[in-house]
């Protein structure tokens, strides 16, 4: 008994100066901490360094803060490539819950930034954190990764570069819609932006029109595999498995829609399929074009209204009177598509999209629009205005806009031609035939 009781004892000794020890420990590292943190936030980097290598070492789990701090210690302040994977390595382990997408991402920047890793190695880590969460990848990472995957798989199996594409795509778009509301909000205001406000609105339009140099390159690596020609054949093999299967019906649908691939009978099954496996305002939509290739206009005119009025967020039927603005463009009905797409704007003025939609009709309709060389060159006049709108009002089209402000300017009458047709420069000059815009006649 005694014995015992002198093991018990012992046990209880020990268990408590256990205990003694890890509160000392984690008080020391409280302490470390707070001295770490005050020096790192007054821009003592010297002095944080030390308690902060301490904290690395004996602290691990203590905070995310060790490692957010960290990282710019030792890559702006140290330079130290292998103490910052260091920092990226540990933070994914100890605090794995904690954006675990963005730090994955920010660490394959790091990794192909420094040329610490091979390409194999960095898309990986790319595709851990696209699998967690695309919106949180950095938008350079987003283009890396697609097109990693269109290499790999573009001619083995298209489909998961397609559906890819689709998650990427409509990860990019909810950004910038969600970009796209908070610069309205901003635009829109009567009163003055404070300091703060402005910042947040550079902000949005930064990020934005990054988000939109993306889905522009994401749109031109898919544009050679996303034929009409390869699309179809795909969409008939895998039609019957998937004919109640919304999100793929949707995805197709849309992907053969914006390819033009309408006048092909399998957009007809896709789109009447999806309607039918899921009744909402984007399936009207697309089902109202079949109709209306049937010949059935006032059910189609039906089916647009139905669709557009059951939608109730203003970006989204900003889109769907786009998409029909889009439909009429591609039937030749110009004049009925500019006044869908003023449309569009009305319910979003920032809707670049929309004012590039009037520029192109502009441009189709040189030939037809003058009677001179004079006249047919005073209509890209026209387009060029629309397209500096498109640039003004949309960070995300800014890059495509530039493109053809660029192509309309230098399709402008020159001087030589002004002055043989006998009209002022700067002078105000309406465009012929169902344009009938006021512009102004080139000066320079």
């Amino acid at each position: 008994m005694k014995k015992f009781t002198f093991l018990l004892a012992i046990t209880i000794c020990l268990a408590t100066a256990k205990t003694n020890a890890q509160d000392d420990a984690k008080r020391e590292c409280s302490i470390k901490y707070n001295l770490f943190k005050g020096d790192y936030q007054s821009k003592k980097y010297d002095e944080a360094y030390t308690n902060w290598i301490y904290l690395m070492d004996n602290c691990k789990d203590l905070t995310v803060n060790i490692y957010k701090f960290g990282s710019n210690l030792a890559q702006n302040v140290k330079k130290d490539p292998a103490l910052a994977k260091r920092v990226y390595e540990q933070r994914l382990q100890y605090f794995p819950k904690k954006n675990p997408a963005k730090v994955h991402s920010d660490y394959a920047t790091y990794l192909s930034k420094n040329k610490l890793a091979s390409e194999k190695e960095i898309f990986d880590i790319l595709e851990k954190a696209y699998k967690i969460s695309p919106q949180a990848m950095g938008v350079k990472n987003i283009y890396i990764y697609f097109q990693g995957i269109t290499d790999q798989f573009k001619d083995t199996n298209p489909q998961k570069v397609f559906d890819t594409y689709d998650d990427v795509v409509e990860s990019v778009g909810e950004k910038l819609d969600d970009y796209a509301k908070k610069i309205v909000d901003l635009s829109d205001s009567t009163r003055t932006l404070d300091k703060k406000e402005e910042r947040r609105l550079n902000a949005y339009k930064i990020n934005s029109k990054a988000l939109g140099q993306i889905e522009g390159g994401l749109d031109a690596i898919i544009s050679e595999i996303a034929t009409c020609e390869r699309l179809v054949p795909i969409y008939q093999r895998d039609f019957e498995a998937n004919k109640n299967n919304a999100v793929w019906l949707r995805r197709a649908v849309s992907r053969m829609f914006n390819k033009e691939c309408q006048d092909d009978p399998m957009f007809e099954t896709l789109a009447k399929a999806y309607a039918e496996a899921t009744p909402s305002p984007d399936s009207y939509s697309f089902y109202a074009g079949i109709l209306e290739k049937n010949g059935d206009a006032t059910g189609a005119a039906e089916m647009r209204q139905k669709a557009f009025d059951l939608e109730t967020d203003p970006l989204k039927k900003s889109k769907y009177k786009l998409k029909f603005a889009e439909a009429a463009r591609a039937r030749g009905q110009f004049a009925k598509a500019r006044s869908l797409a003023r449309e569009a704007i009305k319910f979003n003025p920032n809707s670049g999209r929309a004012y590039l939609l009037i520029a192109r009709l502009y441009q189709k309709s040189v030939n037809k629009c003058g009677s001179d060389e004079f006249e047919k060159r005073m209509v890209y006049a026209a387009a060029l205005k629309q397209a500096q709108k498109a640039y003004n009002v949309d960070p995300s089209m800014s890059s495509t806009a530039k493109k053809y402000i660029a192509s309309y300017r230098a399709n402008l009458p020159k001087k030589t031609l002004i002055f043989t047709k006998g009209i002022a420069p700067g002078s105000s000059y309406t465009v012929k035939c169902w344009i009938g815009e006021t512009v102004r006649v080139p000066s320079n």
